[in-house]
């Protein structure tokens, strides 16, 4: 069963939580996909993750290019494995997928100033939970450290 890691974004916005919590997976030798929910926001991701810092490079593509199947990193907007992840990140809206059994660890981070966001990752909680799934309630604090909190 995949784990399950919520990550409650407050004091730091995705773009600068993101490239760690990648960094962290390819340490692990894992193959990532990231979800989000749309084109825009992918080229967006996209474009800071090739700028987000001068000393650290995070090899990535969008699920559009030919070689996707080859990267440890794709980007995408649709819910499919393209290189056969082990590790699957929602976000900006994007919920938890159905389909889990590719996933060894999927990553759900949400806005935590948006309502409907903090209402969609309970009931995705809830979902994992009742499923059997280990979940883990990750909040940061003001200084953008996260805390475990369930």
């Amino acid at each position: 069963m995949a784990e399950i890691l919520f990550f409650h974004l407050q004091s730091r916005p995705l773009e600068q939580v993101l490239p760690t919590i990648l960094d962290r997976a390819l340490a692990r030798g894992q193959k990532v996909v990231v979800e989000v929910s749309s084109r825009e926001r992918m080229s967006a991701v996209d474009d800071h993750l090739w700028t987000y810092a001068d000393e650290s490079f995070l090899p990535h593509v969008t699920a559009m290019e030919a070689d996707a199947a080859r990267n440890p990193i794709v980007l995408t907007t649709e819910a499919h494995n393209p290189n056969a992840a082990q590790v699957r990140i929602c976000a900006d809206g994007v919920r938890i997928p159905d389909a889990l059994q590719d996933y060894e660890r999927v990553v759900l981070i949400f806005d935590g100033d948006d309502p409907e966001a903090l209402d969609a990752a309970r009931a995705d909680w809830k979902k994992a939970k009742a499923s059997g799934h280990a979940a883990s309630y990750w909040q940061q604090d003001e200084a953008g450290r996260w805390e475990k909190k369930a």
